[in-house]
């Protein structure tokens, strides 16, 4: 992915003054000679933060989806896995199980809530409210794994979508309804989603997948 610039240098050839280290080395040398020091800004990926959708209605692409972000989090350490239905469970340190088997046996049995109904606005707001600003600094980007069918009011959905929006560097809305060629944004849920979203992308089998990682990495 296209990497952040942070505050934080490092020595380089080539860059911005570093009037300190100049001054340091002038004095340890006497003031006789001054060479002059450089430093660059340190770069660095974003964080992955996954938000995933394990009710009823999205169980045929749940076991897929957590395989795709096991791998994501072999391969980068900076991120975090949030599974939700009725209730959000941080679910990262269990997928850093490297035997992914393992991982999603853990995972079935420290999540209750598997192939329930779906709360969407409250686990949004849960996770607006608990982990946001833990999570989000620094300019994560954030996927949302969700069909968006939500049977709740959802004004607390699109005011927490809005939030959420707010506080991360991209929001990625990752909808496997997508492959449907007809399909439309009906639902209530969908509807409350889509204003607050910079993407609406389909997930539903490998070449969605490849999809999304050259979306990120563009």
């Amino acid at each position: 992915m296209r990497p952040l610039v942070t505050r934080r240098t490092r020595p380089a050839a080539r860059g911005e003054l570093d009037r300190a280290r100049t001054v340091r080395a002038a004095l340890r040398g006497g003031g006789e000679l001054i060479e002059l020091a450089r430093r660059a800004r340190i770069e660095r990926p974003p964080a992955i933060v996954a938000l995933c959708d394990i009710s009823g209605s999205m169980g045929r692409y749940s076991e897929m989806l957590l395989r795709f972000l096991h791998a994501l989090l072999a391969r980068r350490q900076r991120g975090h896995v949030f599974l939700f239905a009725t209730r959000l469970s941080n679910v990262t340190r269990t997928l850093h199980d490297r035997d992914i088997d393992a991982a999603l046996a853990r995972c079935g049995r420290e999540v209750s809530d598997w192939a329930s109904g779906t709360r969407l606005g409250a686990s949004l707001h849960e996770f607006n409210r608990t982990w946001s600003r833990r999570v989000l600094a620094q300019g994560a980007v954030v996927l949302l794994v969700t069909d968006g069918l939500d049977r709740e009011d959802t004004t607390e959905l699109a005011a927490e979508a809005a939030r959420l929006r707010r506080s991360c560097r991209r929001l990625i809305w990752l909808n496997p309804l997508l492959r449907y060629a007809g399909f439309e944004p009906r639902a209530a849920g969908v509807r409350a989603l889509l204003p607050n979203v910079d993407e609406h992308r389909a997930v539903h089998d490998l070449n969605s997948l490849a999809a999304l990682a050259r979306a990120l990495a563009g």
